[in-house]
């Protein structure tokens, strides 16, 4: 039996057009809300099969981004594709999409064509650089909006070229915004029945990230970059190496927070110099203080500074977790932030927990991400209004692709 639709998004339907990780992180973030999400994928799969580790050939990306989502593979840029992604629109609440600006409208599946036959539909667009603007034919990755949204340019050491998080960033706060726009647009749907397009754009979401910068270039003209492991102007709040050659992050910014920390340091006479007497006076004197700190910290192993910090003084600190950390930590599972899920491949399989937790309507993940036209045979059927036959002859053709006992 399927599992039962949660959350406060049940009872609407998301058609996802989106590739890679933006668009169906976003399409993700609606299914595990509850959401009835149609994610339709080339006949050869999403790219994001090929991302990531595998098992096998089991793309363990893909059974976590394409979580909860009826899976459908069909050719857009076949005219039987797109007429089929017409029929199904008109039963749709949402469309996301984040092909390059044009691409739909190219084949007739645009906002103004969707609207035409599905009054009111809401339309994600996530895109690079947006929908319009000099740049907006420009391709863009979520790494290339991350550079010209200057977030790049503040990552890492100052010494060394900009670095990178590990994982496509850029993509994933495109993603978040894009459900945010999605959700609020259906909210003024409900007041209005007026349906609307979001444009969301990958170098902007980027950028949203530089908020306190752009005010001090302007009346200051202050450039930031990169700082590494501290938060320039928030004096200590930084990595600290510890006696068995790990780091722990220490954020001690606030009078009350920093005279607990000197407290379990033994080091009380700290205030009374005038460099690092207030918050202010310490942002302005890291190179100062931060050795101090440090000087202490590495006397101590990361397991030692973790009790002393935190239980004995309350002030905010950590190691660096691992991901192998994560899963032996008891608050992960305390907090259920560890969801194991069956999946038809790999038994089961462990995935992240939907976040936020809501209290009345949590959401939940109903299935894992499955196989390339998992459910195309379905959809076709109950929702496009296809006959079997129909069906079979699509996928002959090639514009249609239906499950396989392979996995994907």
């Amino acid at each position: 039996m399927e599992p039962k639709a949660q959350g406060p998004l049940a009872g609407y339907r998301v058609l996802e057009l989106g590739t890679t990780i933006a668009g169906p992180f976003c399409g993700r973030l609606l299914a595990d809300f509850g959401a009835d999400v149609i994610k339709v994928e080339p006949p050869d799969g999403d790219p994001v099969r090929a991302m990531g580790k595998h098992v096998g050939e089991v793309s363990l990306w893909a059974a976590s981004i394409l979580r909860g989502k009826k899976l459908v593979a069909l050719d857009l840029k076949s005219a039987e594709g797109q007429e089929i992604v017409r029929e199904i629109t008109k039963g749709a609440d949402v469309v996301v999409e984040n092909f390059r600006p044009g691409a739909l409208e190219k084949w007739g599946l645009g906002y103004a064509d969707l609207a035409a036959v599905r009054p009111g539909i809401i339309m994600v667009r996530i895109s690079g650089f947006g929908q319009d603007g000099p740049y907006s034919s420009r391709p863009g990755y979520g790494v290339i909006g991350e550079a010209v949204g200057g977030l790049r340019h503040i990552i890492g050491d100052p010494d060394r070229p900009p670095a990178r998080v590990a994982v496509p960033l850029t993509d994933y706060i495109t993603g978040l915004y894009a459900a945010l726009g999605a959700v609020m647009a259906i909210v003024h749907r409900e007041k209005t029945g007026e349906g609307q397009f979001i444009d969301a754009a990958l170098f902007e979401a980027a950028f949203s990230f530089m908020e306190p910068f752009v005010p001090a270039f302007e009346k200051l003209g202050f450039v930031p970059t990169r700082a590494g492991p501290n938060l320039p102007g928030q004096v200590p709040n930084s990595l600290y190496p510890t006696a068995d050659d790990g780091y722990v992050h220490i954020a001690a910014t606030t009078q009350a927070l920093f005279k607990r920390l000197i407290g379990v340091m033994g080091r009380e006479d700290l205030i009374a110099d005038a460099r690092f007497a207030t918050p202010l006076a310490r942002g302005r004197n890291p190179e100062a203080l931060d050795p101090v700190i440090a000087e202490w910290t590495s006397r101590h192993t990361a397991a030692a500074l973790e009790k002393i910090l935190i239980e004995e003084a309350d002030v905010p600190a950590s190691r660096v977790y691992t991901m192998a950390d994560v899963f032996d930590d008891a608050h992960y599972r305390a907090r259920g932030m560890l969801t194991e899920v069956a999946d038809a491949d790999l038994g089961s399989v462990r995935l992240a927990a939907p976040v936020p937790r809501m209290s009345e309507t949590p959401g939940a993940i109903r299935w894992a991400g499955g196989r390339v036209g998992a459910d195309t045979r379905e959809i076709l059927r109950e929702i496009g209004g296809l006959t079997d036959e129909r069906i079979d002859a699509l996928a002959a053709a090639g514009v249609v692709r239906l499950a396989d006992d392979g996995p994907d």
